[in-house]
């Protein structure tokens, strides 16, 4: 399934509604709404906001007021759903603000899960675990590929895809992850962990401020001890080569050096005759 008019598409209607207005009605797409009946997205990827630069936005807009407009969708109710600028709201409830500037987009509710996601992915406004479960939310319920996503979002097969493995982490290092208290470096490393193995890697990254190297080699030396090589195992049993004993006889008929003990019977070849030789010897048998 293709994912709609793409967002270039949406934020040009934006933008030309957003220009042409000049009286505050619905019909124009653009409205000072009031907050209290706007709600947010569900669907929202971003989970972790920063409280003190929402602070400082919410001063810059006491001082200079809202640049750029919030989009939202209108409900049977009358009330409207955010799409985008979930921060911008937030700091007009910081401070204390009862109307928002917005724009009312014409889009139907089965897009509002996928613009919420692009505008984010696009915007970089999203920590790396939020930016892999955006991802995994559109290939998911758009049956796309990792190709496909990366010509929507303008990122790279590869980068989604290295994005993505982060989901396997455990919910303890993603958490971590989010918060930046580790880095992506550090996370990728302890793929194939157990949980407790990432829990005690994550502490020690972070109460010993390991560097990704360092980290590295705390990681293959857990994997070596859950995964210890194989040790030979020594032969003590002394064969009995009396069977063979016509045989390395005739050999030693023919010119060849033949040695056996312990496990292992040796002939040695310096020539290609000699290779003739045993080739004979065992045609004649």
């Amino acid at each position: 399934m293709a994912l709609g008019r793409g967002l270039g598409e949406l934020l040009g209607e934006v933008e030309s509604a957003y220009e042409s207005n000049n009286t505050h009605d619905y019909d124009s797409k653009v409205a000072d709404l009031d907050i209290s009946l706007i709600q947010a997205n569900p669907n929202q990827p971003r989970k972790i906001f920063d409280e003190e630069k929402l602070e400082e936005l919410s001063l810059s807009i006491k001082e200079h007021g809202l640049l750029q407009p919030i989009t939202v969708i209108k409900n049977e109710d009358d009330t409207f759903t955010l799409v985008s600028g979930e921060r911008r709201l937030r700091a007009h409830k910081l401070a204390n603000l009862n109307t928002i500037k917005s724009i009312v987009l014409d889009i139907d509710a089965f897009k509002l899960r996928e613009y919420a996601l692009i505008e984010n992915i696009q915007r970089d406004d999203l920590n790396i675990v939020e930016l892999a479960y955006s991802y995994a939310q559109l290939i998911n319920e758009h049956n796309i590929t990792h190709e496909e996503l990366s010509k929507k979002v303008f990122k790279s097969r590869t980068s989604i895809t290295n994005t993505l493995r982060l989901l396997q982490l455990s919910s303890y290092a993603q958490q971590l992850l989010a918060n930046n208290k580790i880095s992506a470096g550090h996370a990728k490393i302890m793929l194939g962990l157990s949980d407790n193995e990432q829990k005690m890697v994550c502490d020690s990254i972070i109460g010993q401020k390991l560097s990704v190297r360092e980290t590295e080699k705390l990681v293959k030396e857990l994997k070596s001890k859950n995964n210890p090589s194989p040790k030979k195992q020594k032969i003590s049993e002394k064969f009995d080569f009396k069977p063979l004993s016509n045989i390395l006889s005739g050999f030693e008929a023919n010119g060849l050096k033949v040695k056996a003990e312990k496990n292992y019977l040796k002939i040695e070849i310096n020539s290609q005759d000699d290779i003739e030789k045993i080739s004979s010897y065992f045609k004649l048998q």
